[in-house]
């Protein structure tokens, strides 16, 4: 490997973009030297913090492009970085080495791949590729793999791959149950198939370099020099791998940079060590440590309730949040009938929001704890015309069709990978069945080889002769378009050759129905993508363009320019931001979840996701439960969340729901006309049912319940004024004797009052 020989220049004055940092940030930014600790809590600026920092080490010449290794978890926030970097410093910043740790360790595994025994054109599985192993390696050893379940399996090794235990440590130190047992030798078995296929998981992306490393000690060397400066973000989710490989990198200069929220580690679930983040200053003894403390995202009365939460947790870095815009609105708890209720009156609210306040559909987003729940809110907002994302469904590229088309692609580029063969020989249907499959397997097994090898001499295995005939035809069918593809065809040009010479998508013409003609156009759509990343590239391959595509994070799968509500978990919103946010489902074993065992710790973890939820609102937050939830076929009876207990009181208003037998009326409402012929929203009143002006719907306003000494005159409250008559009040800003109110009075239009002087009065 090269290594790149920093030229000594004199270093610059400050850049003017350092003029607008505050001081804790200012002081993150020019801290170059050693290991550093930047504890950002959310909202701080974080990744302007970064991106700053990058810029500066270049513009001081403290350090080469390609000398800066950046690590992040999503490829969105890596060329989020980089756009900002280009825009401070110029094109020199296309040779950083940024992006997640998958890609940037795969990328050096492509480099390196052969001194661990794999071909450069490695495959890269994914989960379900994984899963696909594991259940014929269970079929192998005689296991049901309906009893024992392939995505446990890959669940039990993922975990041992991330704390590094190799297949030999499994044998002697977790072998305690019979399922460990079944674990241990699925797991050995597992990783000689994968070699066998030149192929790696995604575990191993981060595995694989420590053993390259800890084998090669001068090659360690060599990238210890390449990179004298690494920056982590979201330091808080990593796992033991990548806390050991950065570690190993960082060993010779110490100029490591980790940048973390404790308060928003929420992936113990996959792997990642809290301790990674509080034990920093005890892994690098002179680390300096700097909060970042001002908030600039949340109005004080979300970062209010952010904070009543998260202090509840005991074991966290000290900081001390603040921000400097004003208080804003209250948080709005809904209190619900049922998830069908909930789902409604959300779907109003947000109606609301956009009529009232002129929100646009991708200002809010739902969060929910799990992705179950996302169904009766899809059902709502297609019932009241709101657009809508779902993030964290089925992958574009996790589609049958797609993967099917791929697998076509990757042998292509690797021959060896048996699981993308096995998908495909008989893809369409073209006569090969499992039993001549199957035998060639076996065969494989017997002589060491790999299914490629034995499909290459066909001819000279048992296999039924009118079957040996197909698999010839197969097999130079991929042969002669690789040949192609080596003599310059591209990309393009190779897919095509693929879906024509394979019958593909003649079958999917000949099948003409509704699901073949979606499938057709995802492929479709999948050409566009390949055509697209070869207009984007100098050099591109297939190799490359398969690696990128693997890589694809759920993080990478939302876009904030779609103008549409999103859907997603909790989890899947760590990042992101929305002026307005609602997070429902907050009920006792739903959010919080069941700890496991009853762990103080599990506990722990999900309050930080609450506060991660809570974090995500700049504007206006709303948390809303249920009283009864439907729940395996029948009707439950929920308690709300112990953490809406822990809320400061003092920021949150309550909004009752529906009685049983409202609960019909909840799906009618479309809005009415007032007497100037112009929409006007209608909400329910479920507790006092009156007729609207038009039609026979009981429709009304919310009634709200107001804790002791709340203020009534809040939002969405009904009042009647003296001169004005009824109105409804669509805003408030300012407290207790400043306190002034919007009303939208249904004869004269909107009024702007101050409370302390209007004559206002409370309609129940």
């Amino acid at each position: 490997m090269k290594t790149f020989s920093l030229q000594p220049q004199e270093p610059q004055q400050p850049a003017d973009f350092l003029k607008g940092l505050n001081k804790q940030q200012h002081e993150a930014v020019t801290t170059t030297n050693g290991p550093l600790l930047i504890v950002a809590g959310a909202g701080s600026g974080k990744t302007r913090v970064l991106t700053f920092r990058i810029a500066y080490l270049l513009q001081q010449f403290k350090a080469a492009p390609n000398e800066i290794l950046a690590l992040t978890f999503t490829n969105k926030a890596a060329r989020e970085m980089k756009e900002r970097i280009l825009k401070l410093i110029g094109d020199k910043a296309q040779k950083l080495w940024m992006g997640t740790f998958h890609s940037i360790f795969s990328k050096i595994l492509r480099f390196e791949a052969e001194k661990l025994g794999y071909g450069k054109d490695f495959t890269i599985y994914d989960t379900s590729d994984s899963e696909q192993v594991i259940k014929q390696i269970l079929q192998e050893l005689n296991f049901d793999p309906k009893e024992i379940k392939p995505k446990t399996i890959r669940n039990k090794i993922s975990d041992a791959k991330n704390q590094l235990i190799s297949t030999d440590a499994y044998q002697n130190r977790f072998v305690s149950s019979t399922l460990d047992d079944i674990t241990s030798r699925v797991y050995t078995i597992y990783q000689k198939r994968l070699k066998q296929s030149n192929a790696m998981d995604f575990d191993d992306l981060l595995v694989k370099p420590i053993e390259l490393f800890e084998e090669n000690p001068e090659l360690l060397e060599q990238y210890q020099d390449r990179f004298k400066y690494i920056l982590i973000d979201e330091y808080q989710d990593t796992n033991h791998a990548q806390y050991k490989v950065t570690k190993m990198l960082a060993a010779k200069y110490q100029n490591i940079c980790v940048v973390g929220d404790d308060a928003q580690s929420i992936y113990s679930f996959r792997g990642a060590d809290i301790s990674n983040i509080l034990n920093f200053k005890e892994d690098y003894e002179n680390a300096k440590q700097v909060p970042l403390e001002q908030n600039y995202r949340s109005s004080r009365s979300i970062l209010q309730c952010a904070d009543s939460i998260i202090k509840k947790n005991s074991n966290q870095l000290d900081k001390t949040l603040w921000t400097e815009k004003d208080y804003g609105d209250p948080v709005v708890l809904l209190k619900n009938y049922d998830e069908r209720d909930e789902a409604n009156r959300i779907a109003q609210h947000i109606i609301d929001l956009k009529m009232r306040h002129g929100y646009n559909n991708n200002q809010m987003a739902i969060l929910y704890r799990t992705n179950y729940q996302s169904r009766v809110f899809e059902e709502a907002l297609r019932r009241h015309d709101l657009a809508y994302q779902l993030i964290g469904g089925l992958s574009f590229y996790q589609r049958k069709e797609i993967k099917d088309v791929l697998a076509y692609l990757t042998l292509l580029v690797n021959k060896h990978d048996e699981t993308n063969l096995v998908r495909i020989i008989n893809e369409p249907s073209r006569g090969i069945g499992n039993k001549s499959i199957n035998d060639l397997r076996i065969q494989a097994r017997e002589t060491g080889q790999t299914m490629w090898d034995i499909l290459e001499n066909v001819e000279e295995t048992n296999v039924y002769k009118p079957a040996k005939v197909r698999i010839r035809a197969f097999v130079d069918m991929i042969n002669k378009i690789r040949s192609d593809l080596a003599l310059g065809i591209t990309i393009t040009e190779a897919t095509r050759s693929v879906l024509e010479q394979s019958g593909y998508m003649k079958a999917l013409v000949e099948e003409n129905s509704q699901e073949s003609m979606m499938r057709r156009e995802n492929i479709l759509e999948l050409q566009n993508a390949i055509s697209y990343y070869e207009r984007g590239k100098t050099k591109p391959s297939l190799s490359a363009f398969l690696q990128e595509i693997s890589l694809i994070t759920d993080g990478d799968k939302f876009d904030e320019n779609k103008p549409a509500i999103t859907l997603m978990t909790v989890h899947g919103s760590k990042g992101l931001e929305f002026p307005v946010v609602f997070v429902v489902g907050l009920e006792e074993n739903l959010f919080p979840v069941g700890g496991r065992d009853g762990f103080d710790a599990d506990i722990e973890e999900e309050r930080r996701l609450f506060y991660v939820a809570i974090t995500r609102a700049e504007e206006r937050l709303y948390f809303s439960h249920c009283k009864s939830r439907f729940k395996f076929g029948e009707e439950q009876q929920q308690l709300r969340s112990r953490f809406l207990d822990e809320v400061d009181p003092g920021v949150v208003r309550t909004e009752t729901g529906a009685t049983i037998s409202q609960r019909q009326d909840r799906f009618s409402s479309e809005g009415t006309s007032d007497d100037n012929g112009t929409s006007s929203y209608v909400e329910y009143d479920w507790q006092k049912p009156k007729t609207k002006k038009t039609g026979s719907s009981s429709l009304g306003s919310i009634h709200y319940e107001y804790e002791a000494g709340e203020d009534p005159f809040v939002v969405g409250a009904e009042v009647v004024h003296a001169k004005f008559g009824p109105g409804k009040i669509i805003s408030r800003s300012g407290l207790g004797m400043d306190a002034k109110v919007v009303v939208f009075f249904k004869k004269r239009g909107q009024k702007k009052l101050m409370l302390r002087a209007a004559p206002l009065q409370l309609i129940d």
